[in-house]
């Protein structure tokens, strides 16, 4: 019994934490929207730095005219 009093709290923060955190500067619908990677736009899987095709689509909302460097 005690146990579940400190670990049911514990549970619903962390899972509080990791859907406030990802939910704030992610948009998994735009990656499917422009079938794309989430690297793709950021820097580094799930952090919310943008690369310079990430700072172009956050400006236009479009990938038109953003282009990845190869």
């Amino acid at each position: 019994m005690k146990i579940k009093k400190v670990l049911l709290p514990a549970v619903i923060f962390s899972a509080g934490i990791l859907i406030c955190t990802t939910a704030s500067y992610s948009k998994p619908e735009y990656a499917k929207k422009e079938k794309q990677t989430c690297t793709y736009c950021h820097v580094k899987m799930g952090v919310k730095d943008l690369n310079d095709v990430g700072k172009c689509y956050s400006k236009n909302h479009s990938l038109d005219g953003c282009s990845a460097k190869k």
